[in-house]
């Protein structure tokens, strides 16, 4: 029996957007598994977070290819989205729970963003470049990130408005940590940042905030892009 044009037509759209979420599933599974998880990642609300998010859909159409590949990729205007490994690294450092209120400084395509609103109660996020940050927050909230809210501006100032913070992921390289970051991280709260020059080798930094005062821990070397906010703008 011929089923009616409409039945028919259900079906394709029932089914194609399964289909191609299967596919890319299987991808991120992948990915998970070798180059995060198989390279140390270990807490299960990181991992399941890295499992959920879907990439392909933080990058520009003609990288989609190149999602689910272990390394950054062009987003434009001169900005990258993270390697997953490094997203999946900085997320485990914070240590973060579902009570914590995360500063953000670096939205870029909101890729951070949404891993880590998988996992705290609030994520605030600021990009300095308007495209960027527009494109973002339609971005997330398109895809129910209710829990994300995003900002415009220079992110040296951090977010004094919601300040105490949990937490703070900065995802652009800085010269030296930003007074007012510091300032804003609460007692007992963890900051993971990139610091040092320009398109060189840089150290990603754990800064704890102990009993008022600040204890760093150098992790890795890193090679982000700069930091390009100040403390004149």
């Amino acid at each position: 029996m011929q089923l009616p044009v409409f039945i028919l037509l259900s079906f394709t759209l029932l089914f194609h957007p399964v289909q191609e979420q299967d596919r890319y599933r299987e991808k991120r599974e992948n990915l998970v598994r070798e180059s995060i998880e198989g390279r140390g990642i270990k807490d299960k609300a990181v991992l399941d977070a890295m499992r959920k998010v879907k990439r392909h859909l933080f990058v520009p159409p003609d990288q989609a290819t190149y999602a689910y590949e272990d390394h950054p990729l062009p987003i434009g205007s001169g900005q990258t989205i993270s390697q997953p490994y490094m997203v999946a690294y900085m997320t485990e450092v914070i240590k973060p729970n579902p009570q914590m209120k995360v500063l953000e400084v670096g939205t870029g395509n909101g890729y951070q963003a949404a891993v880590l609103a998988e996992i705290a109660k609030q994520v605030y996020t600021i990009e300095i470049i308007p495209e960027l940050g527009r494109s973002a927050a339609n971005r997330l909230k398109d895809l129910g990130y209710d829990n994300v809210q995003v900002k415009v501006g220079n992110g040296y100032h951090g977010w004094k408005e919601y300040a105490p913070f949990d937490a703070i992921v900065v995802t652009a390289a800085a010269e030296s940590v930003p007074p007012p970051l510091l300032d804003q991280l609460k007692e007992g709260g963890r900051m993971v940042i990139p610091i040092g020059p320009e398109f060189q080798i840089q150290t990603l930094l754990l800064i704890e905030k102990k009993k008022g005062k600040i204890v760093t821990k150098e992790l890795m070397p890193v090679a982000f892009v700069p930091f390009t906010g100040g403390d004149k703008q």
